[in-house]
């Protein structure tokens, strides 16, 4: 158990203790999340599964048992086709039924509902996140919440009340707890006609004319609405703790008035937290799960390695907001992550308060437990000009690397992956180049830039192998000086004559990095 570093102000642990304090001692901490597969789950969809999990990690480093529930909220209506599924036309005719009678026109599942869960339940194990899934339409459909609803019913005025605590104007008087999914016509347009005062629920549908009664106990159609509908689940499932979005806790908002309604249903309101927004820089695109314009967690992964994706949310309060960048800072980013990693490992120096707290968010990125040995470090930089010189074949480029165990080859790849997609994906047009080919034609250089192309050619032919890179940097602004000519003019000639460009890499570890033999092949046609 980590206990030494439970003690760090880290906003996991201090929420594991209000936990902790406010529901006192017990056998089993229930955490929990969830969403409506409404579209594709997006990367502030996940901030609040990450958030959870984060809490469940430090309730269970101090020997807690925890169960960590996802709900799937898919017995909700579906009210907006998005744009990026196929056959809108089809699915116009689906509006106003549960989405998981939707058909799934990308062809991933047997409904739409069921192909977005699918999408990110084989994601989050890659990220370490593995909760117990729950499905409300199933729930729902197999008489799960039959009492609920029932007390619901019995409660209805009570319940009335709660929701008028937070409204401008009170509900309708023939407002009731409970809609209906029509069982004809299955859409939602329904009107409750009365409640027999047990089991027995009517309503008449206008769009299709079916009028019946449903038992509760077997009918698949009777739902709670959403704010009754939760504080009904949180003492259902005996539910702790549930962070929420700024909407949801924003003033009169879901949270306030379930906090309410949660005491109808005979308990207390969990231990929450407030999640800011997520916005997205470097990348085009709204989040918007509904209109399809959306960053999910696969298009993070292309960019970050599980670790680094973990980190960027257990090093960032909640209640802040953060961009995901796709540009440059990610190159600061994963700077960032390896200073966190030299300090856990004790490999640079940090004073022993900033050692605990970046030791802390260290251990909560990682999937599971740190590794024994700290991970080989090659920054992103480094990375990004191996593979362009090698053109992006990863095993020749950790090959280039000094030193690497088997042991660390796994998230090294993982990380040159990541490096090879931002590179071609998302990097600065002046960030890219290609190494030319072997005996390309020599550019027209004047009389001095041609002695220090010659000059530099004789220190790699001579000296590249047995000399550092300090050292060849010395060098090239010597032949630079030799030959009369401005280094800014040499570095650009030289970038001009490897990779058709004016700027590049650090010139004296590009040469390094290249090699002798390339080096001379590319080059050539300039020793004459």
């Amino acid at each position: 158990m980590l206990m030494e570093t439970l003690n760090t102000g880290h906003w996991a642990d201090v929420n594991a203790e209000k936990i902790l304090r406010e529901k006192g001692d017990k056998p089993l901490y229930t955490c929990a999340s969830g969403i409506t597969p409404s579209g594709t789950v997006h990367i502030g969809n996940f901030r609040e599964i990450i958030s959870t999990e984060l809490v469940v990690r430090a309730l269970r480093d101090r020997g807690k048992k925890v169960r960590f529930i996802y709900s799937w909220d898919d017995y909700d209506v579906f009210r907006k086709v998005p744009k990026n599924m196929p056959n809108p036309e089809l699915l116009t005719q689906y509006l106003r039924q549960p989405i998981t009678l939707v058909p799934d026109t990308l062809g991933r599942a047997e409904n739409y509902a069921r192909g977005n869960e699918k999408d990110l339940e084989a994601l989050l194990p890659l990220v370490g996140v593995e909760p117990e899934f729950l499905y409300q339409a199933e729930r729902y459909s197999q008489g799960y919440y039959a009492e609920g609803i029932r007390h619901a019913l019995v409660h209805k005025e009570e319940i009335r009340k709660t929701l008028d605590a937070y409204r401008t104007e009170p509900l309708e008087a023939d407002w009731w707890p409970v809609s209906v999914f029509c069982e004809k016509c299955h859409r939602d347009n329904t009107a409750i006609e009365g409640w027999d005062g047990d089991w027995g629920l009517s309503y008449s549908c206008p769009d299709c004319g079916n009028r019946e009664t449903l038992d509760l106990r077997k009918a698949s159609g009777a739902k709670l609405p959403w704010r009754i509908d939760w504080p009904m689940r949180w003492v259902k499932e005996g539910v702790d703790f549930e962070p929420a979005g700024k909407d949801h806790h924003s003033e009169g908002g879901s949270f306030d008035t379930a906090r309410l309604t949660v005491e109808v249903f005979g308990g207390q309101a969990p231990v929450t937290f407030q999640y800011d927004f997520i916005s997205i820089k470097g990348r085009g695109g709204k989040i918007s799960s509904s209109s399809g314009e959306v960053i999910g967690l696969d298009d993070v992964l292309e960019v970050y390695t599980p670790e680094l994706t973990r980190f960027l949310f257990a090093g960032t309060r909640p209640n802040a907001e953060f961009a995901i960048s796709f540009d440059l800072d990610v190159l600061k980013l994963y700077e960032d992550y390896d200073k966190c990693e030299r300090i856990y490992y004790g490999v640079q120096d940090a004073n022993e308060k900033e050692k605990a707290k970046q030791s802390r968010i260290y251990e909560l990125s990682q999937r599971s437990r740190p590794e024994a040995e700290m991970p080989y470090q090659v920054t992103i930089r480094h990375l990004s000009t191996l593979l362009q010189t090698y053109d992006g074949d990863i095993d020749r480029t950790l090959a280039a690397l000094e030193g690497v165990k088997p042991a660390q080859l796994k998230r090294l790849r993982e990380r040159a992956e990541c490096a090879w997609r931002w590179v071609t994906q998302f990097a600065p047009e002046d960030f890219k180049f290609q190494l030319k080919a072997e005996g390309s034609p020599a550019n027209a250089l004047s009389v001095s830039e041609s002695a220090a192309v010659r000059g530099l050619l004789k220190v790699i032919e001579t000296e590249l192998e047995h000399i550092d890179e300090k050292a060849l940097n010395d060098r090239v602004y010597a032949v630079a000086a030799e030959a009369g000519l401005d280094t800014k003019e040499f570095f650009k000639v030289m970038y001009q004559a490897l990779v058709g460009k004016d700027q590049g890499p650090r010139l004296a570890s590009f040469l390094k990095i290249i090699g002798k033999p390339k080096l001379l092949a590319v080059l050539k046609n300039y020793q004459g």
